[in-house]
């Protein structure tokens, strides 16, 4: 199946992730490939070396955020590593599970194209599950998908200035 976590809520990347744990505590190995994010100590990369060789994250990113506008060259030099490490692992009868961590905003910033993005859905193989995150998934993509989520911010404790927490938000 294909799932799509998005929205503008909190939980995206956390939602693929508990169905990561999940799925290595099956005995399935499971791909995580970050887009846009890296050089940041998260939590999360910790947990994967313990749950290695089961759980493999990659980061594909500086610690910057990204400018919509006018990406860094390094920042579409990550993005284009990871496009191809994606495409390569889907199709490498290694993985059961790969997730896509925030290729959506890859794809609203033009660092991946939507076209090769879909036709990725389109050939992914029977045996693979596909997740994909981020804000702002295309339309396309929600079509193509099995099971879409939306995560909608209601109330945020951003809001009051109170920034990232270690081991809840990194």
């Amino acid at each position: 199946m294909i799932q799509v976590y998005t929205g503008s809520g909190k939980g995206k990347t956390t939602a693929a992730l508990g169905l990561a744990l999940r799925a290595v505590g099956h005995g399935f190995k499971v791909l995580v490939i970050q887009f846009l994010k890296g050089g940041i100590a998260y939590g999360e990369l910790r947990s994967a070396r313990k749950l290695a060789p089961d759980l493999t994250l990659v980061p594909m990113g500086r610690e910057h955020f990204v400018n919509k506008n006018d990406p860094h060259p390094q920042d579409l030099r990550w993005a284009k590593k990871g496009w191809a490490l994606a495409k390569r692992s889907v199709h490498s009868r290694e993985y059961q599970v790969v997730i896509l961590d925030e290729i959506n905003v890859a794809v609203e910033y033009g660092m991946v194209p939507l076209p090769e993005l879909l036709a990725l859905m389109k050939s992914k193989p029977e045996n693979v599950e596909l997740v994909l995150t981020g804000r702002w998934a295309r339309p396309e993509v929600l079509r193509l998908a099995d099971l879409v989520t939306e995560m909608k911010e209601r109330k945020h404790y951003y809001r009051k200035g109170i920034e990232s927490r270690l081991g809840i938000e990194r």
